[in-house]
C-alpha cells in the first residue's frame, strides 16, 4: 500500500510528552526474541541520536529565535523516543553481547543498502564498508569467547555468519582516502539520500558506543580491541558522510531527517515480529509524521521551495533485516583486496596506506591480530574451523 508521510498527520507536538510510567518500557528478551528486533532497535537508537545531534547542531548555526525553539521543542521528543528505543534492550545483555549485536546491525544492514542502492557508486561504498564490518563481528567474537567463554552464534541465532571479511589490520587508511564523492542533490534518486543517512547514522553511534564503553574493561585485551575498532569506525564515518551533498539547505537536511525517520519507523512497524515493540514504532511513527509537518513549513517559509521538490513522493519498499550470507560470500571472493585510494577504490595499496600502517603498528602486531593469537593460544584452533578449501581472508592476511 502507498504511504506518502508528507500527506499523513501525526500527533500533535503538545500531546507528545510522555510521562515516566509510559517512557518505563519493557525491555526485550534476550535469550527468546527475535535477533532482528534488537538489530531494529539498535538501528532506530541510531538513528534518533543522530536527529537529535543534527538539531543540536542547526540550532548552533540559526539566528531565528522561532526556528530555535521549534527545534527544542522537537528535539525534547525526539530526546524521549531516543530514550524509549534504546531501554528496550535488556539489562542483562553485556557490552561485550550488546557490541556483538551492534556489528550484527552493520553487517545485515549495510548489506542490504548495498543491493538495493540505485547508484552504482554509492553502492560501491556499501558494499567496501560491509566487508570490514564483517571482519569486526568476527573479531569481537574471538574475544567473546575468549573473556565471556560463549559463542557469537548464541547472540546473531544463525542469521548472520561470524567469520574473517576484510581483515581488521588492513581497514587503518590515510584520513585523506576515507573521503568519497557526495551524490548530487539535484539529479541524485531519493531513496540514496535515506540510504546515506540511515548508515550514517548507525557507524556513527556504533564509534560512540566503542568510543564510551571500550574502557569500561578490565582486560587488557578488550580495552585495546575497543580502541583499535573504535578508531576505524571513525574513518567510516568520515566515509559515510561525505557521501552527502554538502550544497545542501539546513532546511533541506532538516526535512531529509525527519523523512527518514518515518520511512524508517514505518519499515520496522511493517516488518517487526514482537508485539510490544511494534507498538513502540507505530507511536513513534505517528511522532514523526508531525516533526516532518513541522520541518516542511520551516523548508516552505525560509528556504523558499515545497518538500516534494527534495523528497520521495511515496515511502520505498520498507527496510529489511534478513541473511545476506551468500552475498557476503560473494564480496569476499570478489571485493576482499580493494582498498581506498583517494575517492576511489583500488587492488595496490598506495605508499600513503603503508605509511599509515607503519606509523600506526610500528614493529607491534594490532590488536585485533592479538585477539586472534590469544585465541588460538587458549582453545588450540580457530575461531571458525575452515573445511572447505583455502577461504580467501587467509590468503590475504598471509601477503599483508
Amino acid at each position: 500500500m502507498v504511504f506518502n508521510p508528507l500527506e499523513q498527520r501525526g500527533i500533535p507536538l503538545d500531546r507528545q510528552v510522555r510521562n515516566w510510567r509510559e517512557l518505563d518500557v519493557k525491555p526485550i528478551d534476550p535469550d527468546h526474541g527475535d535477533p532482528y528486533t534488537r538489530c531494529r532497535i539498535i538501528a532506530m537508537n541510531g538513528i534518533e541520536v543522530e536527529a537529535i545531534m543534527f538539531s543540536h547542531q542547526m540550532a548552533r548555526h540559526c539566528p531565528i529565535p522561532e526556528v530555535k525553539e521549534q527545534l527544542a521543542q522537537v528535539r525534547y521528543m525526539e530526546a524521549q523516543q531516543q530514550k524509549a528505543v534504546n531501554w528496550l534492550l535488556p539489562g542483562v545483555s553485556s557490552v561485550l553481547e550488546t557490541t556483538i549485536a551492534y556489528e550484527q546491525v552493520a553487517v545485515d544492514l549495510t548489506a542490504w543498502v548495498a543491493r538495493m542502492e540505485p547508484d552504482p557508486y554509492l553502492a560501491q561504498a556499501y558494499r567496501f564498508g560491509v566487508l570490514e564490518d564483517f571482519d569486526h563481528l568476527y573479531r569481537y567474537a574471538n574475544l567473546y569467547e575468549l573473556i565471556e567463554h560463549r559463542k557469537a552464534e548464541s547472540i546473531v541465532d544463525g542469521l548472520t555468519e561470524v567469520m574473517p571479511g576484510r581483515p581488521t589490520p588492513l581497514h587503518h587508511r590515510d584520513p585523506l582516502d576515507n573521503l568519497r564523492e557526495p551524490y548530487d542533490r539535484a539529479t541524485v534518486d531519493p531513496l540514496s539520500k535515506l540510504h546515506a543517512l540511515t548508515i550514517m547514522a548507525a557507524e556513527q553511534q556504533t564509534m560512540n558506543f566503542y568510543m564510551n564503553t571500550g574502557p569500561t574493561y578490565m582486560e587488557p585485551i578488550a580495552r585495546q580491541l575497543y580502541q583499535e575498532i573504535g578508531l576505524i569506525e571513525e574513518e567510516h564515518v568520515t566515509h559515510y558522510e561525505s557521501l552527502v551533498d554538502p550544497g545542501e539547505t539546513w532546511w533541506e537536511q532538516l526535512v531529509n531527517h525527519e523523512y527518514n525517520e518515518c520511512y524508517l519507523y514505518h519499515s520496522f512497524l511493517e516488518t517487526e515480529t514482537d508485539p510490544s515493540v511494534k507498538a513502540v514504532w507505530e507511536l513513534h511513527l505517528n511522532m514523526e509524521l508531525e516533526h516532518l509537518r513541522l520541518a516542511c513549513d520551516l523548508m516552505r517559509e525560509h528556504d523558499g521551495r515545497e518538500p516534494e521538490e527534495v523528497l520521495a513522493p511515496e515511502l520505498p519498499a520498507p527496510v529489511t533485516f534478513e541473511p545476506n550470507k551468500q552475498y557476503l560470500r560473494d564480496l569476499i571472493a570478489d571485493e576482499l583486496d580493494l582498498t581506498t585510494l583517494g575517492t576511489g577504490y583500488v587492488r595496490e595499496a598506495h605508499e600513503r596506506f603503508a605509511s599509515m600502517q607503519e606509523a600506526l603498528n610500528g614493529e607491534q602486531p594490532p590488536p585485533s591480530d592479538r585477539v586472534m593469537t590469544m585465541h588460538q593460544e587458549a582453545f588450540g584452533r580457530e575461531y571458525r574451523l575452515e573445511t572447505e578449501g583455502k577461504h580467501p581472508v587467509k590468503s590475504l592476511r598471509e601477503k599483508s
